[in-house]
């Protein structure tokens, strides 16, 4: 039997540093190409698309961001997908994300409607009369928040408990299970928000329908997409991102024609066009500042290979959302944060060299320049960003 090349850590840090385009060489000139090249951006949080493109960009700037984003026909789309999550893809991907997803969608109705059914007890009947009314007063909106939705609808104006009994209930309008809804299964998109580019309150706009796709050819087409921009990867890595079955997941596996490799954790697998070991010469050193949710940080289920099981803790929230990162070559060495004062404050766990804390200077100014005093708070907050906010401006290591 012929052995199985084994891919190291240090090659895979140089692929995901390359692939991700965090060399300087690799950054890209608009955010579609940004999207394109790392399959989603997670948009849960408004302020990480837009600083996850920048981070990734040549010459970055809110405008060229924004305009992609909420231009008539913009040439990115704001659609939930891999695990009913918020992410912003390239408009003619979104077709298969939906399509490869969209059990979920499905999946997420039923639970919408069972769980106002057992909360404030609405029927199903109700809750299909309260959608249709609210697409309706979408329509002749053309663009609304949920508060105005909630003030043309009543029913929409109920609120139900989430997380009842516990220390942290807290209550909810029945616009975020209904939207979301709709959202998932790609009948409404969210359009520019109120505010600034860091406002979580979105407007919400009809969505024209996307083209269909055949499910088994939209998770092909996905799994090829995520091992191009991921590789090497594991099944847990591709389960554990789209969100999918066991099942599906090898079945999307082997319809690439994916090669096994070996890797630390177990079995890995590349496209065959990609299993080639790196060309020799001496790789571009790289360092760049990364937002809370960024996708490289979130790419992987197995991450030993670029963080530190140790800081794990530190840089995490309870619910496994990572927070602002700090990466040089490939790897986590420490995270950043913005003082009240808008100074970007920043802490390494590992002592990189002098040449590389001279890079991460340059970085943070970097992004001092692009936020050009915006204040950006994370909306899930972890502790060592949460230190780094409150510590006095300036280094604290």
């Amino acid at each position: 039997m012929t052995a199985l090349r084994r891919i190291t850590p240090v090659e895979r840090r140089l692929r995901l540093a390359d692939r991700q385009l965090l060399t300087p060489a690799r950054r890209a000139a608009t955010p579609q190409d940004v999207a394109q090249a790392l399959v989603g951006l997670h948009a849960t949080d408004p302020a990480t698309v837009f600083l996850s493109t920048a981070a990734r960009m040549a010459t970055p700037t809110t405008a060229a961001i924004d305009h992609a984003l909420y231009d008539a026909t913009p040439p990115l789309a704001r659609i939930r997908c891999m695990r009913r999550t918020m992410f912003v893809t390239s408009r003619h991907l979104a077709p298969t994300l939906h399509a490869a997803t969209a059990k979920d969608a499905h999946r997420n109705r039923g639970n919408a409607i069972e769980y106002l059914r057992t909360t404030l007890g609405w029927t199903p009947a109700r809750y299909a009369a309260v959608e249709k009314a609210t697409l309706a007063a979408l329509t002749t909106r053309g663009q609304a928040t949920a508060a105005e939705l909630a003030a043309d609808i009543p029913d929409l104006r109920e609120h139900y408990a989430v997380n009842p009994g516990k220390s942290y209930e807290t209550r909810q309008r029945v616009t975020a299970p209904i939207l979301g809804t709709l959202a998932a299964e790609g009948r409404i998109r969210r359009a520019r928000p109120v505010g600034s580019w860091t406002s979580a309150q979105f407007r919400w706009a009809p969505a024209e329908p996307l083209p269909a796709m055949p499910e088994h050819e939209a998770k092909t087409a996905l799994a090829r997409h995520y091992l191009a921009a991921f590789g090497p990867v594991t099944a847990a890595d591709v389960k554990w991102w789209t969100g999918w079955t066991l099942t599906d997941t090898r079945k999307a596996i082997a319809a690439t024609g994916a090669e096994a490799v070996e890797l630390d954790e177990g079995t890995g697998y590349l496209l065959p066009e990609d299993n080639q070991p790196p060309t020799a010469g001496e790789p571009e050193p790289c360092v760049a500042l990364l937002p809370g949710l960024d996708p490289t940080a979130m790419g992987w289920r197995h991450r030993d290979f670029y963080l530190d099981p140790d800081h794990t803790t530190a840089l995490f929230d309870r619910n496994g959302n990572i927070g602002p990162t700090i990466w040089a070559d490939g790897r986590i060495i420490g995270a950043w944060a913005q003082h009240p004062d808008g100074h970007i404050n920043h802490h390494l766990l590992t002592d990189p060299g002098h040449h590389t804390r001279a890079r991460i200077d340059n970085a943070i100014q970097r992004l001092a320049f692009f936020l050009d005093g915006t204040r950006v708070t994370p909306c899930y907050r972890t502790p060592l960003e949460r230190q780094l906010v409150a510590a006095p401006a300036g280094r604290t290591r």
